[in-house]
């Protein structure tokens, strides 16, 4: 099972649009996966027609009930969707409470580590949408993840989220047996702006081993597939964007597979043993 995070530390930059998006393709090539919303705000869950507002179990039961996870708990918190081989951990309002919660609380950073290694039989693929927050959750979608995607708008003020996610990678990486692999992705983009065109160059250049050669294009039929609550590959297929977030994962795919066959690489695979790091 791989693990991949959708993070950033600036809102608004399309990490819950990447999560669907490729979670949809993925699906849609055969693999089982799991989405995990941990973000308070819920709009992975609101794009499945889930109300956070009203959920009694969900991402937040796992920090509840940390000291008791077993299979079975984590397994009544997964919806299935009327996708195939798409199935949700939901979030819930709840989560925003956490910070407070964790002050002085020990184990707090590894729940979804525990979690996740339950179900790795279960699914092939998860894909964690996180709050754009350095926080309790936020810790724990990076040391879950073997895998990291930070998507970035290309605009002035997301270079400078995009350098704080960066700067959070580094301090977590000396925490971790091994650096967290990560790759941007440029969104948003709009060939007509100097601004995009400028901040994409700024992307690439100052982070050319980090950067998707690619990018996605401001494309409003994601906000079409959003209100339908179908994935994007499904709502528009010939869409100029579901065209981009194919060719991403076909590029990640085969990076997974490159960074897999590197004999000094540790897998990325997580087992019940645990998730690894």
């Amino acid at each position: 099972m791989r693990i991949l995070a959708i993070a950033n530390q600036k809102g608004g930059v399309g990490k819950t649009t990447t999560t669907v998006a490729l979670g949809g393709l993925i699906a849609d090539a055969g693999h089982k996966i799991l989405l995990l919303d941990i973000d308070p705000h819920g709009s992975l869950s609101t794009w499945f027609g889930i109300d956070p507002d009203n959920q009694a179990l969900s991402s937040y039961t796992l920090f509840q009930e940390r000291k008791e996870l077993s299979y079975q708990l984590v397994k009544r918190l997964v919806l299935s969707t009327q996708f195939a081989n798409v199935d949700v951990i939901p979030a819930t309002t709840a989560l925003a409470t956490l910070e407070r919660q964790a002050i002085g609380q020990d184990g707090m950073g590894l729940v979804l580590s525990r979690a996740l290694a339950l179900l790795a039989d279960d699914y092939d693929y998860v894909l964690i949408d996180t709050p754009p927050l350095l926080g309790v959750l936020m810790v724990n979608a990076l040391a879950a993840c073997h895998y990291l995607v930070v998507p970035v708008q290309t605009e002035f003020l997301a270079l400078k989220g995009l350098e704080r996610m960066v700067n959070t990678l580094n301090m977590m990486s000396r925490s971790r047996k091994k650096a967290l692999d990560y790759t941007v992705v440029p969104v948003m983009f709009d060939r007509r702006t100097q601004a995009s065109v400028t901040s994409l160059r700024t992307i690439r250049n100052t982070y050319p081993e980090q950067s998707w050669p690619g990018y996605i294009p401001v494309d409003t039929r994601f906000r079409d597939a959003s209100k339908a609550g179908i994935p994007p590959h499904l709502f528009d297929p010939a869409s100029k964007g579901v065209e981009a977030y194919t060719s991403l994962w076909h590029w990640l795919e085969k990076k997974f597979k490159q960074l897999e066959s590197t004999p000094s690489a540790t897998p990325l695979v997580a087992s019940k043993a645990g998730a690894v790091s």
